[in-house]
């Protein structure tokens, strides 16, 4: 890897700038880009509820960053109704294309007089318009047939200045959102703005594409284009020009004799081997991404790559296995690898463990078919943000990116499950040996642990004889779980106590003034009016309370 491509892949795109100065970052953008959104929003009524066509003009009228926020919505049926998925999916290949003038003059401003030496001729019919690029086919000097992929003039700036606007609007609503919330805004924000700056930035894709033709050179079935990287920059990339049939046209591979269940099945096999052995995998393969030719499975967008360290890729390995054998106790542990200890002394383990079992009974009730294994992950996922088990952001993006492959290739493998794939390479991929050598070692292990422990056992056991015997004996018990039940009992016991004084003050200054007759103070006695004056401030303050925490 280049040495301005390395650093730009580990300290972000355009590390010697700052990006409030590289992207006009400031207050003032800031609020004309959210008056932008706005009169976006109010010109397509949002407020009165939309058709699934008026959601995704709405996303397309708002720009880029919200364009990408309808394909991965494309994809994620459990989210949003059939009818809005079907038509979010078009965002995957329909985009207004840039007008092949501005085309051109984008490219004349990458490659200056260098344009003309290197490309022979560029097709004005793009072969693909999207939200980010636009991608035409062209030939070189030397004669090779290449897809140009060059960059919307002003899209990084557009793209920046709503990521922004998100973390001023996070920002703001954080003062206003319990600190104990499932879900961190802020860090959501913040890893929208890295895949920002590896998606807008071409020389990481190239670099990616090289790596995954590297990684995947032995495999019959799986290919990527060849990269030009002489040619390729920020904002522009040259590959090979692939030609074949998208993955979403079910009917043109059927045509041409290809076998869908094959092909997912080869797809979620190769997949698992990039999560598990490559620890190098595509985190975005939805269906405009993916193309059939020639017998093989091309991907032929690389700009959202997933890295996994060899612990994490034994991590999330013990995950799937523990979801594909319905094991709440081993997902639990598989889980709690990722934690750090500090969080897990801090856990109710057996809620935790009932709500993994709710999980796994609420989805292993499921025939094959109807397992949505993207949304149990979804589930799982969720639950570890409630109970404050912070996955890493690699491990997340894997379980995305098997939500997204399944949208992809659901079709594909209708009467099997994904989980069922990938346990199965699991199973193939290991060595018989190995296993029964790491299944020796791990309970010779236990079995060590275990004999320490009675040790200890026994040893404490002593210890505590001896302190009865003395009268040395004492027991603290903790419940787990019981501080939020017992702190809303305890307001529950204050209000009834107010409520009680309250009371007291009011009858017991009734019962004064009317023992003493009228008084200077509104026509009672100096002691009945501080009474009732003290029970309605009390009764003030608990009706304001009572508001206040609803």
């Amino acid at each position: 890897m280049p040495s301005n491509t390395l650093l730009k892949h580990f300290f972000g795109q355009g590390s010697e700038v700052d990006p409030e100065k590289r992207f006009d970052l400031n207050s003032k953008t800031r609020s004309r880009r959210l008056r932008e959104i706005l009169a976006i929003a109010k010109k397509h009524h949002v407020l009165r509820g939309f058709t699934p066509e008026e959601f995704r003009a709405l996303l397309e009228d708002l720009g880029p960053s919200f364009v990408k926020i309808g394909q991965t919505l494309s994809t994620r049926s459990e989210i949003l109704p059939k009818a809005y998925c079907e038509e979010l999916a078009k965002l995957q290949t329909e985009c207004d294309p840039l007008p092949f003038d501005e085309v051109l003059a984008a490219l004349n401003n990458i490659y200056g007089e260098r344009f003309g030496l290197e490309f022979d001729a560029v097709d004005p019919k793009p072969l693909g318009s999207a939200s980010l690029a636009q991608v035409h086919k062209a030939r070189l000097v030397n004669g090779d047939v290449v897809a140009v992929k060059v960059q919307r003039p002003g899209v990084q700036t557009t793209m920046a200045q709503d990521i922004d606007v998100m973390r001023m609007l996070v920002a703001r609503m954080s003062r206003f959102l319990p600190n104990n919330q499932m879900l961190n805004f802020a860090e959501v924000v913040e890893e929208i703005w890295k895949t920002f700056l590896e998606e807008t930035d071409f020389d990481c894709e190239a670099e990616n594409l090289m790596q995954f033709k590297r990684m995947n050179e032995r495999v019959a079935f799986i290919d990527c284009p060849k990269v030009y990287p002489d040619l390729c920059s920020e904002h522009c990339l040259v590959m090979e020009y692939i030609e074949g049939i998208p993955i979403y046209d079910h009917d043109a591979l059927r045509e041409a004799g290809y076998d869908l269940f094959e092909i997912g099945e080869k797809m979620l096999d190769n997949y698992a081997t990039q999560i598990l052995e490559h620890g190098f995998f595509h985190a975005d393969p939805h269906p405009g991404n993916i193309i059939v030719r020639g017998g093989k499975v091309v991907y032929i967008d690389l700009g959202m790559m997933g890295r996994l360290t060899p612990a994490e890729r034994a991590g999330f390995g013990k995950i799937i296995e523990a979801v594909g054998l319905k094991d709440s106790a081993k997902l639990k542990d598989a889980l709690f690898t990722f934690a750090e200890s500090k969080v897990i002394a801090g856990i109710d383990h057996s809620r935790f463990l009932a709500d993994l079992d709710l999980i796994v009974a609420n989805y292993g009730s499921c025939d094959v078919a109807d397992l949505d294994i993207g949304q149990m992950l979804a589930d799982v996922m969720q639950l570890t943000r409630m109970s404050k088990v912070t996955l890493p952001s690699s491990v997340t993006n894997v379980s995305k990116g098997i939500v997204t492959m399944e949208g992809t290739i659901a079709d594909f493998i209708p009467n099997d499950s994904i989980i069922n794939i990938i346990n199965a390479h699991i199973a193939r991929s290991g060595n018989p040996f190995e296993r029964v050598q790491n299944a020796v070692q791990d309970t010779l292990i236990d079995m060590h642990n275990a004999s320490e422990g009675v040790m200890q056992a026994s040893a404490y056991s002593g210890e505590l004889m001896h302190m009865l015997t003395r009268g040395q004996f004492k027991m603290n018990m903790e419940m787990l779980g019981s501080e939020e039940p017992m702190a809303a009992l305890s307001k529950i016991v204050n209000r009834l106590t107010l409520s009680i004084v309250i009371a007291g003050l009011f009858i017991g200054s009734s019962m004064y003034a009317r023992a003493t007759g009228a008084g200077p103070f509104l026509g009672v006695g100096f002691i009945p009016f501080f009474g009732f004056l003290g029970a309605f401030v009390l009764s003030l303050w608990v009706f304001i309370d009572i508001v206040r925490r609803r």
